[in-house]
């Protein structure tokens, strides 16, 4: 598992990042656009996925940061379960979804590895730990 200094080194958050630009080229189409129960929930899901990496990873160690990559776990599944409500509604095509399913099983996956790889680590320090490592340096 190779290491990272912020959360944009993460592979699952880069990969969430296509998600989301994904969905909103979908919700931008003219059939979606009127849908804004759809877009509202489908968008909060798929931003929420970066968003729960991005605040984990400046959490205070492995175990605070763990739970909100479970959030950002959980929220991805909520946006692979939303595809199924545009694939219903013939928002996307059956190729399009699938695609995006993938996607969304990929970064589950990734996740779930980060996981797994923080709980087998030692605790990272807390920024509270650094801070009073730096002011003892000085």
């Amino acid at each position: 598992m190779p290491t990272f200094h912020s959360f944009e080194e993460i592979d699952a958050w880069q990969e969430s990042r296509v998600l989301v630009r994904c969905i909103r080229k979908i919700c931008k189409r003219v059939r979606v656009s009127k849908d804004f129960a759809f877009i509202d929930q489908i968008t909060r899901a798929a931003r929420s996925v970066s968003a729960n990496i991005a605040e984990g990873n400046d959490s205070l160690g492995n175990k605070e940061f763990i739970r909100f990559l479970g959030y950002s776990k959980r929220s991805c599944a909520e946006v692979r379960s939303h595809l199924f409500d545009a694939l219903d509604e013939e928002y996307v095509s059956q190729v399009e979804f699938e695609k995006l399913c993938d996607l969304t099983r990929k970064i589950c996956s990734m996740l779930a590895k980060l996981i797994h790889h923080l709980q087998n680590s030692p605790t990272r320090k807390s920024c509270s730990d650094k801070l009073r490592t730096i002011k003892r340096a000085n």
